[in-house]
């Protein structure tokens, strides 16, 4: 999946908005504010999984754990071309499920995901 591609899939997800906090070449999906998902100007792209993805994806070698958020538990891959379209899209939902699921209760109302 191509970095257009990533940006379809993010936000397609109720609430998720595309912010430039490192400038316009690093592209950050948020849901809420809090970003669950980003891809950086060489194409990298990094984003939030739960424990047990951590663990399958980091130790398999698939994904290596994302620099300087490895310790919330995400991971980076260095290329997203080489995962299947439908299973990357899958572990963007996953991801933004997560972040959208620590939210408060009046935030996800207003975001239409309670």
């Amino acid at each position: 999946m191509d970095r257009k591609g990533v940006g379809r899939v993010c936000l397609a997800f109720t609430g998720a908005t595309l912010d430039h906090p490192w400038g316009e070449d690093h592209d950050a999906y948020k849901v809420g504010g809090k970003m669950f998902a980003m891809i950086g100007a060489m194409g990298g792209l990094s984003f939030k999984v739960s424990e047990i993805a951590f663990e399958v994806l980091t130790e398999s070698g698939r994904a290596r754990p994302a620099p300087y958020l490895a310790r919330a538990k995400w991971v980076h891959l260095d290329d997203p071309n080489d995962w299947p379209d439908d299973e990357l899209a899958d572990h963007l939902r996953a991801a933004h499920t997560l972040i959208a699921a620590k939210l408060t209760k009046k935030v996800r109302a207003e975001l239409g995901l309670e």
